[in-house]
C-alpha cells in the first residue's frame, strides 16, 4: 500500500505534499534502522556496512521518487544506423602488429557472485566442473594465462564476489598460484531485504547466522561500479596503466577476450574514445526475454523487460522490431568509471525484484544492472557479435550442451566443431529429472553424440547407455511411473520414444 501511494501519479498538490511528508518519514525510518543495524557490529565489518548502507541509502532515495514506468513507450527509437555496428566491420580493419600494447592496457572482469543453487550445487557456480573436470574459472584463468604466454603480456583477472561466494573462491584461488595470471578479487555489495509492507529492514543485527541471512542479498551486477570503486582497485590499476575492463559473466563460455574490440577501443583518437561497448547478438525466438538496445531522448540506452509497459511487453518480444539482445559482455573505460563515481553521474534504472522468504514474507529486492550504464558514457557503442560469443550455461541443458562433441576445448576456450554442418546451436530440453547436475551426470554413461542434433526434449525417468547418437529431431518421454535406458551404442534419428523400455543385467 505504501509503494502505491508513493508511486502513484500525482493528483494534486495536496497529494504531492502528502506524498513528499511520506517519503521523508520512510527516509527517516531507514536511516534510523540501519544505524540500529550498524551499532549491532564494530571494526571492519561496520565500516565496509556502512559504506554499503551510504549506496543503498541512495537507491532507497531513487525507489521513493520514481513515479511510473522509467520509460515512456511513445519516445522509444530505433537506434541510429552507426551506433551499433557489425562485428564484421571491426574485425575487416586487422589488427596492429604489436597487440600487446593493448592487451597490456586490458582487465578481465568476471562477475562471480553467483551461487549453483539453481543446478542443485553448494557454493559458487564458478566452481562447477564443465568440461574435461575444468570448472567456469579453471577456463576462465586458461583463456587469460593463454594470452599472457602468447604475447607476453600481463592481463590480470578480477573477480567480484558477493558474500554468498567470496569465501569459497578466495580458498581455490591458490591452486593458481603458479599460474602466469594476476588475479584480484574485491565483494560486491551487501544491501538489507527490506520488508514488502514496512519498507523496512528484514535483518536484526549484521550478522549473517541463521535466520538474519535471508535478511541480506548481492544487489545485481550494476553494483559493480560503486564496489570495484570504492575497493581501491580501480584506482590502483589506473595507475599501473590499465585503462578497459572486459566485463562479463563467468558463466558464459564464449565470453573470451576478442583482440578486434579491443583493438577498435584503444586505436580510436582521445576526443573520440569510446567509453563503454556492449556486445549484443541477434535475437532467436529464446532469447525474447533479453535486454535491447533503444535510442531514448538523444541517447543509447538499455531496456529491459522489467521497464516495459505490460501492454507493450508482445512488441517487446518480437523478433522483428527489436532484433538484438544485450549478451552482458562489455568494454568499459577506467577513467570514465573514476569519473562519473567521483561526480556522482552513475544513474542506473531501479529493478524491484519481489521475494518471499522460507518464513512467507514478502520482501522486496532494489537491484540495477550493469549494461544500464550505458547511457552514462560518452560514445557509447553496441557491436553485433557471432552469437558464439553467447554460450551461457545456466541449466543442465546447457551443460549438455558444452560437454557434448559439438565443441572442442582449446587453452580453456570452447568452439564449435567444424565437423558440425550448421552453425547453430541445437534446442534442448531436459525435465525435471535432470535439474540437479549430479543427478543428470548419473543419467548418462556417456555424453552422446550430437553433431548432427537439430531438437532434444527428455521426459521423465531416462538414462543413456555410452556410445548413444542423436540426430535430428530426438523426443524422449517415460511417462509417471516408467523408465525408459537407452542401450549403449544406440542411434535415434528423429525419434519420439516413450512407454517403458528397460535394459535389465542378465
Amino acid at each position: 500500500m505504501l509503494i502505491y501511494c508513493l508511486r502513484k501519479g500525482v493528483a494534486n498538490g495536496g497529494m504531492a505534499q502528502f506524498q513528499e511528508m511520506m517519503r521523508q518519514q520512510l527516509e527517516s525510518s531507514m536511516h534510523t534502522e540501519l544505524e540500529k543495524l550498524l551499532d549491532t557490529s564494530t571494526g571492519a565489518e561496520r565500516d565496509v556496512s556502512k559504506k554499503d548502507f551510504e549506496g543503498f541509502n541512495n537507491l532507497f532515495h531513487r525507489f521513493l521518487q520514481v513515479k511510473g514506468p522509467s520509460v515512456e513507450w511513445i519516445k522509444i527509437q530505433r537506434p541510429p544506423e552507426d551506433s551499433i555496428q557489425p562485428y564484421d566491420k571491426i574485425a575487416a580493419r586487422g589488427l596492429p602488429d604489436n597487440v600487446a600494447n593493448s592487451l597490456n592496457k586490458l582487465v578481465v572482469v568476471k562477475l562471480n557472485g553467483g551461487l549453483g543453487t539453481s543446478m542443485g550445487c553448494k557454493g559458487p557456480k564458478s566452481l562447477i566442473s564443465v568440461r574435461n573436470e575444468n570448472t567456469f574459472l579453471d577456463l576462465t584463468v586458461q583463456q587469460i594465462e593463454h594470452l599472457n604466454k602468447t604475447y607476453n603480456t600481463d592481463v590480470p583477472l578480477v573477480l567480484m564476489n558477493s558474500f554468498n561466494t567470496d569465501e569459497d573462491t578466495k580458498k581455490i584461488l591458490q591452486k593458481y598460484t603458479h599460474h602466469r595470471v594476476k588475479i584480484h578479487t574485491f565483494n560486491q555489495s551487501r544491501y538489507p531485504r527490506i520488508n514488502k509492507e514496512s519498507l523496512l529492514p528484514v535483518a536484526s543485527n549484521l550478522n549473517m547466522n541463521g535466520q538474519n541471512t535471508d535478511g541480506w542479498y548481492p544487489p545485481g551486477h550494476g553494483d559493480i561500479y560503486a564496489s570495484f570503486y570504492n575497493s581501491g582497485l580501480l584506482d590502483q590499476l589506473i595507475a599501473q596503466g590499465k585503462e578497459y575492463i572486459f566485463v562479463s559473466n563467468i558463466d558464459n563460455l564464449g565470453a573470451t577476450v576478442d583482440l578486434h574490440i579491443l583493438h577498435h577501443l584503444v586505436s580510436q583518437p582521445n576526443g573520440k574514445r569510446c567509453e563503454f561497448v556492449m556486445e549484443v547478438t541477434d535475437k532467436t525466438r529464446a532469447d525474447v526475454k533479453g535486454g535491447t538496445l533503444i535510442q531514448y531522448e538523444g541517447k543509447l540506452r538499455l531496456l529491459e523487460i522489467a521497464q516495459v509497459p505490460k501492454a507493450h511487453v508482445d512488441e517487446f518480444k518480437s523478433v522483428s522490431k527489436f532484433k538484438i539482445f544485450n549478451t552482458n559482455n562489455l568494454w568499459i573505460s577506467l577513467a570514465a568509471i573514476k569519473r562519473l563515481q567521483e561526480q556522482k553521474a552513475m544513474d542506473l534504472e531501479i529493478i524491484v525484484n519481489p521475494k518471499t522468504l522460507d518464513g512467507g514474507q514478502n520482501v522486496i529486492q532494489l537491484e540495477t544492472a550493469v549494461g544500464a550504464a550505458i547511457k552514462c558514457f560518452d560514445n557509447a557503442l553496441g557491436i553485433n557479435v557471432p552469437r558464439s560469443r553467447f554460450l551461457p550455461v545456466k541449466t543442465t541443458s546447457d551443460l549438455l550442451l558444452v560437454m557434448s562433441n559439438l565443441y572442442s576445448l582449446e587453452a580453456g576456450s570452447l568452439t564449435m566443431s567444424p565437423k558440425r554442418e550448421f552453425p547453430t546451436t541445437p534446442h534442448v530440453k531436459l525435465g525435471s529429472s535432470f535439474t540437479k547436475v549430479q543427478e543428470y551426470l548419473t543419467r548418462f554413461e556417456s555424453i552422446p553424440d550430437m553433431l548432427e542434433l537439430d531438437h532434444l526434449t527428455v521426459s521423465g525417468d531416462v538414462t543413456f547407455g555410452k556410445n548413444v547418437s542423436l540426430k535430428g529431431t530426438v523426443i524422449i518421454i517415460a511417462n509417471h511411473g516408467d523408465r525408459i535406458d537407452i542401450p549403449a551404442g544406440s542411434m535415434l534419428e528423429n525419434k519420439i520414444v516413450s512407454g517403458n523400455l528397460r535394459i535389465l543385467d542378465h
